[in-house]
């Protein structure tokens, strides 16, 4: 039964102390401004940026997988069946009960 129970790990939350949140914020509204206005370089997206679904395009079965959309899980279905065999049974006998 301890399989079930593990208890995670405490996660790791490092707080900064010399942070000026007010001045970082001021740079990053002179640097949209400067780039609005042609000073600055345009801004290069993160590797993060550049890498997400990259390999999406050439895998067939991947592509196939993104397009098909959310699907309905099982479980809804079942429960959503069991809705209508009840509802279809009052309607039949006129009680709730079994």
């Amino acid at each position: 039964m301890g399989y079930f129970n593990m208890p995670s790990p405490r996660r790791f939350n490092h707080k900064y102390i010399f942070v000026n949140e007010r001045k970082e914020k001021l740079d990053k509204i002179v640097n949209n401004a400067k780039r609005d206005l042609g000073m600055l370089p345009p801004e290069e997206k993160s590797y993060e940026e550049k890498i997400r679904g990259a390999f999406v395009g050439e895998e067939s079965h991947l592509k196939r997988h993104k397009e098909d959309g959310p699907r309905i899980s099982t479980q809804k279905i079942v429960i959503l069946l069991a809705a209508l065999l009840f509802l279809l049974h009052y309607l039949v006998t006129g009680s709730w009960t079994f």
